[in-house]
């Protein structure tokens, strides 16, 4: 039984399943945690808060379940919770504003080129060390879009619905985070700021 198969059994088995009967939605839990608490920080940019925002996720997931017809997998279900409750998140931690400027000359770009292949567990180790203290360097404007593209692979459009900006103003901010992803990782230097990055501009 493939990963998909076995979650849409469990999510058949969390919904039909009697009060207080946790079994299937504890192993859903189990099953994607560990990524959707790497994305919580990765979104957000506060390894602290990451741990209690994945429960909050989940917890809202268990209470949504009745309502979750199968449609999308469920991987893809929590994924929007997710993104909502940290968009959410910041937004109250920071008052952060994501309208910004219309670009209508930005081009759909390639996704973040990789780094190159490294060898043995402590080096793979060692680089996604090195992923998370950039994204952890990058304004919220950069890091937001970047991470909901490039790890969550979602839609240009979607992340802009989500946002609630133009299309070209996400195609704007992804592209900027992608260059600043790519000069902060190979030379190790500090990002821009975020005025600088994001043109310095916003919608009145």
């Amino acid at each position: 039984m493939n990963d998909l198969d076995r979650d849409e059994n469990l999510v058949r088995e969390a919904r039909a399943a009697h009060r207080g009967d946790m079994r299937a939605f504890d192993e859903l839990v189990e099953r994607h945690q560990g990524r959707v608490m790497a994305n919580c920080r990765h979104l957000t940019g506060s390894p602290e808060d990451a741990q209690d925002l994945a429960q909050e996720v989940f917890v809202k997931a268990f209470f949504a379940m009745p309502r979750f017809e199968g449609r999308a997998k469920f991987g893809t279900w929590i994924q929007r919770i997710k993104v909502n409750h940290c968009l959410n998140f910041l937004r109250k931690r920071r008052g952060v504003d994501f309208v910004d400027v219309d670009d209508p000359q930005v081009e759909t770009h390639e996704r973040m080129a990789a780094a190159p292949e490294v060898e043995g567990a402590l080096e793979a180790r060692d680089r996604k060390r090195r992923i998370r203290a950039v994204l952890d360097t990058l304004p919220d404007t950069l890091r937001v879009p970047l991470v909901m593209r490039d790890l969550d692979g979602m839609a240009y459009q979607e992340i802009a619905d989500e946002m609630g900006v133009s299309l070209s103003a996400v195609k704007m901010r992804i592209k900027r985070g992608r260059e600043e992803f790519r000069r902060v990782f190979a030379g190790g230097t500090e990002p821009e700021t975020a005025g600088a990055a994001e043109g310095g501009a916003r919608d009145g």
